[in-house]
């Protein structure tokens, strides 16, 4: 029953997740209206704990850093054919933004990319669409080890992903055996609104105070 709370709710207008790496943490502030369906798939996910150990499995310095194909190829499979509506562009893919991974119209599912560096070029015009922006940690994400490039799973569209999806010897025990060195996801989890500036939480505060009610209160869970 909670599984399908999780599936069936919709993300929050505005809300943060911190990625921890192997490197340090990232920060994604995710803001609903540029993107409703992905805001609600990556929010479904993150709070599913479907990011937890996964691995950055194509990661091209000064491109990209991609994730989002669950260690654990059962979950990685029921997962790969669970696609999401397009969402049209309002935000350009500049250095910092988050968008998913897809091959095909109305194909978005589980993968997702941060970029290194401004790919408004190239991907506004492929149809990629951010649904929020690092707002702390780029060092980090410029950091993650690069030296597989696209080696190691590379993008849906090059069709040499399957590995990771294997049911026996896949997923993340064929990433480490032959990528050893990839930096992953030690967890991601809902920072927001605790992790807000102070200004924007006390103009919330204000709100909630002039309309009678008092500020949500952040479930403690982990």
């Amino acid at each position: 029953m909670l599984a399908l709370v999780l599936a069936l709710a919709l993300a929050p207008a505005e809300f943060r997740v911190r990625l921890d790496t192997t490197k340090g943490s990232i920060v994604i502030e995710v803001r609903r209206e540029w993107a409703p369906h992905g805001a609600d798939r990556f929010y479904e996910l993150v709070t599913s704990g479907y990011f937890d150990d996964n691995r950055f499995f194509r990661v091209v310095a000064g491109r990209w850093a991609q994730f989002g194909i669950n260690g654990n190829p059962k979950v990685a499979d029921a997962w790969r054919s669970k696609t999401i509506p397009d969402d049209p562009r309002k935000e350009s893919n500049v250095r910092g933004t988050v968008a998913f991974a897809f091959a095909v119209a109305n194909g978005r599912t589980t993968q997702m990319y941060i970029a290194l560096s401004d790919l408004s070029a190239t991907q506004d015009e492929q149809g990629f669409v951010p649904i929020g922006r690092v707002v702390s940690g780029m060092q980090v994400a410029d950091a993650l080890n690069s030296e597989y490039g696209e080696n190691s799973g590379s993008g849906i569209r090059a069709g040499r992903q399957q590995p990771l999806y294997d049911l026996s010897g896949g997923g993340n025990a064929y990433l480490d055996r032959e990528f050893p060195r990839l930096d992953r996801i030690l967890q991601a989890r809902i920072v927001a609104p605790a992790a807000m500036p102070a200004r924007k939480r006390a103009a919330r505060s204000g709100l909630a105070s002039a309309s009678g009610g008092g500020a949500p209160r952040e479930s403690k869970k982990r």
